[in-house]
């Protein structure tokens, strides 16, 4: 089936780019401090230091011990100018928001959408990744909310002889069925992880009434994004099957909204938290959690 958020399965290049996200940072300082220890090492050690060009090998390691303190620095000022200078992505670059989330000691990560799938791609693979080396991270709060499947629905829904949506309910079970498989997926990695003892984890799926409108990630409280789903997009499984309303969030348009932005972008920040916040608390636990 077609529905959701995400594409199924995971490409080479995303391994890569999730192993350069967790080891790059411990490679660079490893290299510099490496850099540093020899060309301090070659003042007192005369062959070293006459092969290494004497105080040149000096100057090499104050510059590679500065370069050291400043890495972290660097990085964050890359990041934000990044934000500055790409106020829209794809949902497909969602991966990259989750790795840099999981660089913090707390990760707080909340979404309301339709099933979630392209974040779930994303979470599944980082915490599958903490088991073996949970780096900096020490907590991990993962809250989902996704539409009320179990209700009647115009969208997602049958397109009707004159366009007109018609409730299916066979297709809105096999979308509940994909999030209740979601939830017991990262649920169990999130009790792995707490039973190992190095990291709290939890995960949990909560239900909102009405259709899939709004797409809303946000990052440790301090970074949104932000899309509207196509509510006329139409997919079809055969030839021979009917059409369906089934909005295609990985073709989303997302809008980024950071605390290092501007004032304005501040407040959007902490309006969508709060948003979130009180429709957590209002909304429903699904069915398969009872």
């Amino acid at each position: 089936m077609s529905g959701g958020d995400g594409l199924d399965g995971d490409t080479m290049g995303a391994r890569l780019k999730r192993f350069q996200a967790r080891y790059e940072s411990a490679f660079t300082r490893i290299l510099l401090l490496g850099i540093f220890a020899t060309g301090l090492t070659a003042q007192f050690v005369k062959p070293l230091g006459d092969a290494l060009e004497g105080k040149a090998s000096l100057g090499g390691a104050l510059l590679s011990l500065v370069a050291y303190v400043l890495y972290d620095t660097v990085k964050d000022l890359k990041a934000s100018l990044r934000l500055l200078t790409r106020p829209q992505l794809k949902s497909p670059e969602l991966g990259r928001f989750v790795s840099e989330a999981f660089h913090s000691r707390t990760v707080e990560i909340a979404f309301l959408g339709y099933t979630g799938e392209t974040l779930y791609n994303e979470l599944y693979h980082r915490l599958e990744d903490i088991l073996e080396d949970p780096g900096p991270t020490r907590r991990v709060v993962i809250r989902v909310l996704v539409p009320d499947f179990g209700l009647p629905m115009r969208v997602p829904s049958k397109v009707g002889a004159g366009g007109e949506p018609v409730d299916d309910p066979d297709y809105r079970k096999r979308l509940e069925t994909k999030c209740r498989e979601y939830d017991r997926t990262l649920s169990g990695l999130a009790e792995r992880l707490t039973a190992l003892g190095r990291v709290t984890a939890q995960c949990e799926y909560r239900l909102y009434p009405g259709i899939p409108r709004d797409k809303i990630c946000i990052f440790n409280r301090k970074l949104v994004l932000h899309g509207l789903y196509d509510v006329t997009a139409r997919t079809v499984m055969r030839s021979s099957d009917p059409e369906f309303y089934d909005p295609k969030g990985y073709r989303m348009d997302l809008n980024v909204w950071s605390l290092e932005g501007s004032e304005d972008a501040k407040a959007v920040v902490a309006t969508w938290n709060r948003h979130l916040d009180g429709l957590w608390n209002l909304a429903e636990t699904p069915s398969w959690r009872r």
